[in-house]
C-alpha cells in the first residue's frame, strides 16, 4: 500500500490512521498487557487530547465511517429494528417488549 496523507507516506493502515489521527492508535485502542496503571495514563493523555481538540473525536467518527462505507459497506446497510410490542401488565404497569437502544 503506498497511500499518502499530506505529504506523508502511510507504509500500512496503522501508519494512515496514526497520521490521519494526529496520534498513536495505541493512545485509544491500549496495548496487550499493559498494567493498570499505564492505563490510567494513556485515558488521561487521551482525555487531555480530547479536551484540546473537542473535534477530533467527530472528525475520527467521519473518518472510520469513510473509510467502512468504501471498503466494506455491507456494515452500513443497516436493518430495521421492529418496533416494541407494549403489553398491559399487572397492577396499571405496562410491560415493553422489543430490541434495547
Amino acid at each position: 500500500m503506498k497511500t499518502y496523507l499530506g505529504p506523508y507516506r502511510a507504509a500500512d493502515t496503522a501508519d494512515f490512521l496514526e497520521l490521519a489521527l494526529g496520534t498513536p492508535v495505541e493512545l485509544w485502542l491500549g496495548e496487550d498487557g499493559e498494567s493498570e496503571q499505564e492505563r490510567a495514563a494513556r485515558l488521561d493523555a487521551a482525555r487531555d487530547i480530547l479536551a484540546d481538540d473537542p473535534g477530533l473525536a467527530d472528525r475520527t467518527l467521519r473518518l472510520a465511517v469513510e473509510t467502512i462505507g468504501v471498503t466494506m459497506p455491507e456494515l452500513l446497510r443497516l436493518a430495521p429494528t421492529p418496533m416494541p410490542v407494549v403489553t398491559p401488565a399487572p397492577r396499571g404497569r405496562r410491560v415493553v417488549k422489543g430490541v434495547a437502544a
